[in-house]
């Protein structure tokens, strides 16, 4: 029978829930459990996909195409497993699905209320997931935090949820902050019990609270925190801080929180294994090598737009023993006049994928400065088409090159395919050959990447490009894109319009990723 876990925020946002909630998924799954994750997200957006990176972060993109919240690349990561579009549901979806069911005819004629109407669409997702995975843990995230109106129909179908399943297969853990006051050198467990207080209020009363916390809590503050909030003091465990979130399912381990779980909700199964992911954290905290590569983006005021190509590298890093230190450089500050100034300090360069025209020169002069300096490069979806296009303009002497997404130019090295009206996205297979730096890293001829993008390398330029030395690693099993570019007489230069960052795992770096990291 499958067991239900809720996971929801309180006191502050930011908190960490989804890092908490694939954590928790970490512990399971190195029990032998089938594990899967849900996240409920209480803004009324339909599609992340058309977020802006500087209020949400990166877009995830999972094997079937869904564009999706950033956390449910935590989930993946951790877990190890693939989501797909079942695991990511905001409000503007349940009202869509209402809204349509309602022109159909599905409620023949009923006033349309929030109670039962938008509260059963709720558990009707819970309930898909479970019956097309089978798994025997299911893990929500309700995104936002209590107190928020956008979470009142999710939190009221939470309640009903556990009144609908057999006692005994539903577990709601609470994460709240307990803040430290630096000037009077203490805890404040007041906020805790305020944000349980409003959960109680809503009809949710939580089986495990997670206190979020900077300094281990005493003995006395968890009594308190269990007396006022009505739960056992074994049930109140602290997630402290740590300098990186691959301790945190150590951590949460070492709470005893693997074993509540399993305790509360009688799950069957082994003893747990973390001794790979242990392994993985050790190497990161006694790192032998240090690495500074430059990240040189459009939204690098905001790391968290490329958290999935930063969990890549330390991924990599980690396989090598090194530190990697993202060195964030924006874009639109570079020129041919100080490129050479600004990237003089790093080891390597990563332009990594986006959209639109932003910084678009001072990427293609970083590009051109890590080609003739020989500098490792990493181009990444658009970053890959922009090398071509670097590559055109300075080595092929087609001044005039450009992609088409910017607008009308004489030679379209990038260009839209004749009818094509939507990006090409979701897993692809890709093939590559012997001779190439791709074919070393995958040692297979074939394998599927995922996609995001609109645009493709103009295949009336591909003989001038291979003649000028920019090798076609990589093209789809048809022939009819390309979808690895390198130069073969450089260090390391490769392009993709793939993301393989979103494949990457902490004990499994992605092979390119590795490869990278190893030419730096």
């Amino acid at each position: 029978m499958t067991k239900y876990i809720f996971v929801t925020g309180g006191v502050v946002s930011s908190l960490g829930k989804g890092i908490a909630a694939a954590s928790i998924g970490r512990l399971l799954k190195s029990r032998g459990l089938d594990v899967t994750v849900l996240k409920f997200d209480p803004y009324i957006n339909a599609e992340p996909g058309l977020m802006s990176p500087y209020q949400h972060g990166e877009v995830f993109v999972t094997d079937d195409g869904t564009e999706t919240d950033l956390d449910l690349g935590h989930y993946e990561r951790f877990i190890d497993i693939e989501l797909t579009e079942d695991s990511s549901i905001t409000t503007g979806k349940i009202y869509w699905s209402v809204l349509t069911k309602e022109k159909e005819g599905a409620y023949a004629g009923s006033t349309i209320q929030v109670v039962p109407h938008v509260t059963n669409e709720i558990k009707e997702r819970i309930l898909k997931i479970q019956d097309r995975s089978q798994a025997d843990v299911i893990i929500i995230e309700i995104g936002g935090t209590i107190g928020d109106i956008e979470q009142l129909p999710f939190l009221e179908a939470i309640r009903q949820f556990r009144s609908d399943q057999p006692k005994g297969t539903v577990l709601n853990i609470h994460m709240a902050l307990v803040p430290y006051l630096k000037v009077a050198g203490e805890i404040k467990t007041k906020p805790v019990q305020h944000s349980v207080k409003e959960l109680r209020s809503l009809g949710i009363h939580p089986d495990i609270v997670l206190c979020r916390t900077e300094v281990p809590l005493s003995k006395e503050a968890i009594d308190k925190i269990a007396l006022f909030c009505d739960i056992e003091s074994n049930s109140v465990l602290q997630a402290l801080d740590v300098s990186s979130i691959y301790e945190i399912p150590l951590n949460y381990e070492r709470e005893g929180i693997g074993n509540l779980i399993v305790e509360k909700l009688n799950l069957g199964c082994k003893e747990p294994d973390l001794s790979s992911w242990a392994r993985m954290v050790s190497n990161l905290q006694n790192a032998t090598h240090e690495l500074n590569i430059a990240i040189v983006g459009k939204y690098v005021e905001l790391p968290d737009a490329y958290i999935s190509v930063v969990e890549a590298l330390n991924h990599a890093g980690a396989y090598f023993k090194t530190k990697v230190n993202p060195i964030w450089i924006n874009a639109s500050e570079i020129t041919r006049d100080n490129a050479s100034e600004l990237l003089k300090e790093v080891d390597s360069i990563i332009v990594p994928g986006g959209h639109g025209e932003g910084g678009i020169e001072g990427k293609i002069e970083a590009i051109r400065y890590a080609r003739k300096s020989k500098v490792p490069f990493f181009g990444i979806g658009l970053g890959m088409q922009l090398a071509v296009v670097e590559f055109a303009r300075n080595v092929m002497d087609l001044e005039d090159a450009h992609s088409e997404e910017f607008g009308p130019c004489k030679n379209p090295v990038i260009h839209l395919p004749e009818g094509r009206t939507e990006m090409r996205i979701g897993s692809y297979p890709c093939i590559t050959i012997p001779i190439t730096r791709a074919y070393n890293a995958y040692q297979c001829y074939e394998f599927y990447e995922r996609h995001r993008h609109l645009y493709e390398f103009n295949n009336e330029y591909r003989r001038m490009f291979i003649d000028e030395g920019m090798f076609l690693a990589g093209v789809d099993p048809d022939d009819n894109f390309v979808e690895i570019v390198e130069i073969r007489k450089h260090p390391w230069f490769i392009g993709v319009q793939f993301h393989p960052e979103f494949k990457s795992r902490p004990y499994r770096p992605h092979p390119l990723f590795r490869d990278f990291v190893k030419a730096t």
